[in-house]
């Protein structure tokens, strides 16, 4: 798979870099807008296909005779907000005449993204390139090409050292027309990041991260927002976005900015339990397709997650804390209270004290960040059942609460910050009683509706030191299992240890690592004063990098141990780029300046200062 993007407008395409069959194709607003693209260039190989830039796609194809190219093909495909434009240039590099014809194969089914992967189906009525949906909402292609050809069909007779030239500009019309301020370029982008390593490998994972967080953005009225991931997770996502601009602070504070003030619009008003909205609750998802306008898929507006909304608070305190602006504190002041009174409510109906969510058939039924139906087990495999409360979900109320008694605090109401600040404690002392596994040395990843604990070793209490919410006299204890075996692979933390019953090392949330996983724990690490192990695992996860092709953190990687100068085992499904990942990169380096404040830091995170 080969995917390109920029704004709202991605391509998937095949590693040939058509969409020639099966999910391939080019996207906008959850519509495929070009299901087939396929030139027909016979009689020529491709010698190189690279993609110097998220958006941009270069490769050389050429026809050879013997042991020389007599006609060489560069192409050239850019993807831009709402199409794309692409220039086939022909040289014959012979000596003698030569005829050349290609063709062009193109169409549009305008399905929507979870048809074109299989996961629903349904009828309609395409005329040509264009469509009207089912709610009335008219969709189109536009192909500009030259020179014309009615057939999508050119035939070229070449001279000596001749050229020609084919030229496409496509365009996507959509109903939705939301577009904020102009993105920066790639280069404007670039020098947000005042970063260089010593090491000249460490750089080029950095730049390589910094160009894929560029090509990740899209523009709303409100700001710069990251897609999840590319190809399928090009909208806004809550849990992914939040996180993502955390670990951008200082550097990426518009994104901030943007995704707070997005997902405070967006919060809940209501309740409807198809869409798992409530009052106060941040949002999981915003799929703009067919099946979701509909309402055939819940997707239009759905809010099944419960870390979101303690990770909205989350970021907005750090927000304050590294940029300085109290202002966005107070404008989105109905926004966070909203939040909390959320947290303490609908998130708590039992009333313990712990934030926990209820499965939703047609939508999540795992609403943490390991969203995989099976990945909340017991020791014996059993799978949990019922209102299930995630550790690390605990965690980030933690630091929700202590966020609110200090924004409580500079807005000179005392009472209520000692009020969340003594709700922080409350929840501090409950958590660790309810989830703290001595036998194990860790916290057990959730409690199932019974109140009886996951008792496995996870990657999960890498969070709650990430959050804050282990005691001091916890943490060592804690820190070591991390590191044990089971549950150090060597490039980073296993979602589920080596040897519990659902243990799978090429499992989505079963066993296998994943980079923003294994990076929120360094965070962890680096806040209880564990140094020399959040440069540890800062490192893994470069050299991680490094092992790939591209140099690229992919989404996850297969759990199996490291070995030396072997690469890790990958998931055949990845996304690459991920946003989380790509910011990762930038927040380790924000913990070796942190770290670097302390005391020298040398190897692959050597910062030039």
């Amino acid at each position: 798979m080969l995917p390109l993007k920029e704004d709202d407008t991605y391509a998937v395409l095949s590693e040939q870099g058509m969409a020639d069959g099966e999910e391939r194709g080019f996207y906008r607003h959850d519509t495929r807008y070009l299901s087939r693209y396929v030139w027909k260039l016979p009689g020529f190989s491709l010698l190189l296909s690279e993609t110097p830039r998220p958006d941009r796609l270069v490769q050389h194809w050429s026809r050879i005779e013997g042991p020389s190219q007599v006609v060489g093909l560069r192409r050239e495909l850019v993807l831009e907000r709402g199409g794309f434009r692409e220039r086939l240039e022909l040289e014959n590099t012979s000596l003698q005449p030569q005829d050349v014809e290609i063709a062009l194969e193109a169409a549009a089914d305008f399905m929507d993204l979870f048809e074109a992967r299989g996961w629903y189906t349904t009828q309609r009525t395409v005329t040509g390139f264009s469509y009207t949906a089912e709610d009335g909402l008219e969709v189109a292609t536009r192909l500009n090409i030259t020179p014309d050809s009615p057939g999508r069909n050119w035939r070229f007779a070449l001279g000596p050292k001749e050229q020609a030239r084919v030229e496409v500009r496509g365009a996507f019309d959509s109903p939705f027309h939301a577009h904020g301020v102009e993105l920066p370029s790639y280069e404007e982008w670039a020098r947000r990041f005042p970063l260089h390593l010593e090491s000249g490998r460490s750089q080029r994972v950095l730049e390589r991260a910094i160009s894929d967080l560029r090509a990740l953005l899209f523009s709303l009225p409100e700001g710069y927002y990251p897609a999840a991931g590319i190809p399928w997770f090009v909208c806004p996502f809550g849990r992914d976005a939040l996180l993502t601009a955390y670990m951008l602070l200082p550097w990426g504070a518009d994104v901030a900015r943007g995704v707070l003030t997005y997902l405070a619009k967006h919060q809940g008003q209501v309740v409807d339990p198809f869409r798992d909205e409530e009052p106060g609750k941040i949002l999981h998802e915003v799929r703009q397709g067919e099946l979701s306008r509909t309402g055939k898929v819940p997707f239009i507006r759905y809010y099944g997650t419960v870390d979101a909304t303690p990770l909205f608070v989350m970021l907005l305190h750090e927000y304050w804390l590294t940029c300085g602006d109290f202002d966005l504190v107070r404008a989105l002041r109905p926004n966070w209270e909203a939040a909390l009174q959320w947290m303490t409510t609908y998130a708590d109906p039992d009333g313990d004290g712990l934030l926990e969510f209820s499965p939703n058939e047609r939508g999540l039924t795992v609403q943490s960040w390991k969203d995989s139906g099976d990945s909340q087990s017991h020791r014996d495999g059993r799978l949990a059942q019922g209102p299930i409360g995630v550790s690390e979900v605990q965690g980030y109320a933690y630091a929700a609460y202590r966020a609110a008694a200090q924004f409580y605090r500079v807005l000179g109401e005392e009472a209520k910050a000692e009020h969340w600040k003594a709700r922080a404690a409350g929840l501090r002392g409950v958590f660790h009683e309810k989830f703290w596994l001595p036998e194990l040395g860790t916290y057990a990843m959730a409690l199932d509706g019974d109140k009886q604990p996951l008792e496995v070793l996870s990657s999960n209490p890498g969070h709650l030191l990430w959050s804050g919410i282990v005691p001091e006299e916890t943490a060592p204890r804690l820190v070591r299992t991390l590191f044990s075996e089971p549950l150090w692979s060597g490039w980073g933390l296993r979602t589920l240890g080596a040897g519990e019953a659902r243990y799978n090392p090429l499992s989505y949330h079963n066993g296998s690592v994943w980079p923003h996983d294994t990076a929120l724990f360094a965070g962890g690490l680096a806040r209880y004063g564990f140094c020399d192990e959040a440069l540890k695992v800062s490192e893994a996860l470069f050299r991680l990098a490094m092992t790939q092709h591209d140099l690229r953190l992919p989404e996850l990687v297969g759990g199996y141990p490291k070995h030396e100068g072997e690469p890790p085992v990958p998931y055949p499904a990845a996304c690459r780029p991920q946003a989380w990942d790509a910011a990762a990169v930038v927040y380790m380096l924000r913990l070796a300046l942190e770290i670097g404040d302390k005391r020298p830091v040398q190897g692959l995170l050597e910062i030039t200062r």
